[in-house]
């Protein structure tokens, strides 16, 4: 497994932002964390609100904790409610099935981290999280558009 540098992680943060305002998007938090789930790069764009910032590392966090985005995890957890509760109780509130939270992978597919974005919709952010870790030249687990 390749370690996630510094230098990787800064270019996802702003490939990110910069993909969101070729969107139009409102304004955006990009969290990026390691594999051993510790904050690597991050960025709050001005007006982004409140509670983004922490919903936005909340996917991050949970893409990297279950190993798999967070669109995969909201289509797999579904609407078993006591499911949710019980994880979201477990991870201490850090836990955010909603799409946004995308791993981020190496070459031979092992995760090396996980990019969490946050301030438009579910499907925009999840879309600049994946460009963000395109533009670093590496991959994600993310299937954007799929629903």
């Amino acid at each position: 497994m390749s370690a996630l540098t510094l230098e990787q992680a800064a270019k996802i943060v702003d490939e990110a932002l910069r993909n969101a305002r070729g969107m139009a998007c409102r304004p955006m938090v990009v969290g990026v964390l390691d594999s051993g789930g510790h904050l690597k790069a991050y960025k709050r764009e001005d007006e982004a609100g409140l509670l983004v910032s922490d919903i936005a590392v909340a996917k991050a966090w949970t893409a990297v904790g279950l190993g798999r985005s967070t669109r995969t995890v909201a289509e797999q957890f579904g609407s078993n409610a006591p499911l949710v509760a019980a994880t979201a109780a477990i991870s201490q509130g850090r836990f955010m099935p909603i799409p946004g939270g995308v791993v981020i992978r190496d070459d031979a597919g092992a995760s090396m981290g996980a990019v969490g974005v946050s301030g438009d919709s579910a499907d925009n952010d999840e879309a600049c999280a994946v460009a963000g870790i395109e533009a670093a030249g590496l991959s994600s687990d993310a299937e954007t558009g799929s629903g």
